[in-house]
């Protein structure tokens, strides 16, 4: 295998789960917060939906490697199409408990009894089902029912629920869902990877097995891996898995496009290619019409869908399998796309350049107006100080005076004519 080629310690693109390779995309950090709060709440229901090979049950098992045994038991359910009274007896197999009979009764019984023993032994409890998409109204109201199950006012059980996009339609639109809607705490979305996530969830994959840079990668390869793939994770463990196997029979110490072409082709060959991409949508009608096309001339017919890629894969098809017509709609479209963006971008730089001169002339009308009053002041107060020092000189002229008249009056008495008039 090629993990003995290229000195690796064990197989890093392996399609089962397997929480040591957790990768931390930004959907998948999102997806743990939403995870982690929901737990926090210990009650209701949390909702986590995405794509075939998204990463959902790794996800869990990342999060169920963190949690305590000791202070929480979880039941992991893999549902097919089960019906009420199934679900039942299968929750009661996953917590490992033996019902004697066969009746719903009994395993309700036998579940109840349990979380009520786990509840006194200090220990919450989660049960995750996943596929949940499978399950019949039924059986989800069954468990609903069972998040009825309380020790005061306290609940027993919270529920995980993993399931596809059609879960999500189903669980927003069916009438009959209000009220397990109205248990859901917290829900998300696990989109796909983004373009630039690939090489380091590849990279971060390869190093868990002790990669030391045998074999390279081309970095147009990662951006080729994404448009094959759609940035699903499982997807990538494919293409990566059939890279690796076609380097370690070829001997190459660096994976190229080459390489990368030659194993969608054999993926093609075996049929295999479209469990891993898909063939984009036809143009749409509206888009040809734009091109010129004579008025009630039918559109060519849309291409029966395969495994569709998440909306951000960008479409793998050569222009000249379309018709002139419709590759002249797209350039033109596109460069009319671009052209709007572009006056959009220049109004609001516009706009900023507004603002920006609006603040300026604001904030110099606010300094005159500051040293207008500055100058009010300064002007006051040489006013006062001129007033003190007139002040100041009359106050001197009278002590002089003042101190003249003493001393004429002081020698006046000295002289004795002072006396003489006064006898």
């Amino acid at each position: 295998m090629f993990d003995d080629f290229y000195g690796l310690s064990g197989r890093p693109f392996q399609l089962t789960p397997d929480p040591a390779f957790y990768f931390e995309s930004l959907t998948h950090r999102k997806a743990l917060s939403y995870l982690g709060y929901g737990l926090a709440q210990g009650e209701g229901f949390v909702v986590i939906t995405g794509e075939v090979g998204a990463g959902k049950s790794t996800l869990v098992a990342h999060l169920m490697a963190t949690i305590d045994p000791a202070r929480m038991s979880a039941a992991n359910v893999v549902t097919s199409a089960l019906d009420g009274e199934e679900i039942v007896h299968v929750v009661a197999r996953a917590f490992g408990l033996h019902v004697a009979g066969h009746d719903k009764a009994s395993a309700l019984g036998a579940i109840e009894a349990f979380l009520h023993e786990e509840a006194r032994a200090g220990r919450r409890c989660l049960l995750i089902v996943d596929e949940a998409q499978n399950l019949s109204i039924g059986a989800l109201e069954e468990l609903r029912m069972l998040s009825n199950f309380q020790l005061g006012s306290h609940p027993l059980l919270q529920t995980l629920l993993l399931g596809q996009p059609e879960f999500r339609e189903t669980l927003l639109e069916s009438d009959q869902l209000e009220q397990l809607r109205q248990r859901v705490i917290a829900t998300h979305h696990l989109a796909a990877m983004q373009p630039k996530e690939v090489q380091a969830y590849i990279e971060h994959r390869m190093a868990c097995v002790g990669w030391n840079g045998n074999p390279s990668f081309d970095q147009r390869v990662f951006a080729e891996i994404y448009q094959a793939t759609g940035g699903i994770p499982r997807r990538v463990n494919q293409i990566v898995n059939r890279l690796l196997l076609l380097g370690a029979v070829d001997q190459r110490d660096r994976i190229d496009s080459a390489m990368m072409r030659q194993v969608l082709d054999e993926l093609n060959d075996d049929g295999s290619l479209t469990l891993v991409s898909s063939r984009p949508q036809a143009i749409e009608p509206a888009v040809v019409a734009a091109a010129g096309a004579p008025a009630g001339e039918p559109a060519a017919p849309e291409e029966e869908p395969e495994l569709a890629l998440h909306a951000q894969a960008p479409a793998a098809r050569p222009v000249d399998a379309f018709d002139a017509a419709a590759a002249v709609a797209l350039i033109e479209a596109g460069l009319a796309d671009r052209d709007a963006q572009i006056g959009e971008l220049q109004q609001a730089v516009i706009e900023l350049a507004a603002a920006a001169e609006a603040r300026e002339a604001a904030e110099g009308e606010k300094a005159k107006g500051e040293d207008e009053r500055v100058a009010a002041l300064e002007a006051r107060l040489a006013e006062a100080n001129e007033h003190a020092a007139k002040l100041e000189a009359r106050l001197g002229e009278q002590e002089r005076t003042l101190r003249h008249t003493l001393t004429m009056l002081i020698e006046w008495i000295e002289s004795g004519d002072g006396e003489r008039q006064a006898a």
